[in-house]
């Protein structure tokens, strides 16, 4: 199941982009911790006193999720020569997409002024979509490493 070619392995490991994902990724998860942590606080009325905290939780985590799918259209951009839904990274790219949207629809939600039952359902969804997808990315990192691996055995790499 592997995606990259050995010309795009050499790409992928020369590139900034991919320090910088290294480096965002585990920021993100961290913020999804807390943001997830003070909704389950909230939702069952322990130490966060107001709505306003978990706003700001997915507000952060929405922030950073952004920056996150920034940084790797440039990266898919400099490994694959398209911004973003490559075939090689199309299913990660739409799992980033339906997540993104649930964190967006958040906002959208309270805007309209839907309930704080809605809205915690919401961040819940949010934060599974990202869960999905966070562990979407990591089967891939785990393949590809593999792959590099046996190249590189090959000798092709």
């Amino acid at each position: 199941m592997p995606r990259y070619t050995p010309e795009q392995l050499v790409k992928r490991n020369a590139s900034v982009w991919t320090d910088i994902q290294i480096i965002l990724a585990p920021i993100q998860f961290l913020f999804f911790i807390a943001g997830l942590t003070i909704t389950v606080l909230y939702a069952n009325a322990l130490f966060v006193p107001g709505l306003y905290w978990v706003s700001l939780a997915i507000l952060f985590k929405t922030l950073f999720f952004a920056l996150l799918f920034i940084t790797g259209m440039f990266f898919e951009k400099e490994v694959f020569n398209q911004w973003v839904y490559s075939k090689e990274f199309l299913w990660e790219d739409v799992g980033s997409t339906v997540a993104a949207a649930f964190h967006l629809l958040y906002f959208f939600l309270a805007w309209f002024g839907a309930s704080q039952e809605v809205l915690i359902l919401d961040a819940y969804l949010a934060y599974f979509t990202y869960v999905v997808n966070a562990l979407q990315y990591l089967v891939r990192i785990i393949l590809e490493k593999l792959n590099e691996r046996n190249l590189r055995i090959e000798g092709r790499l």
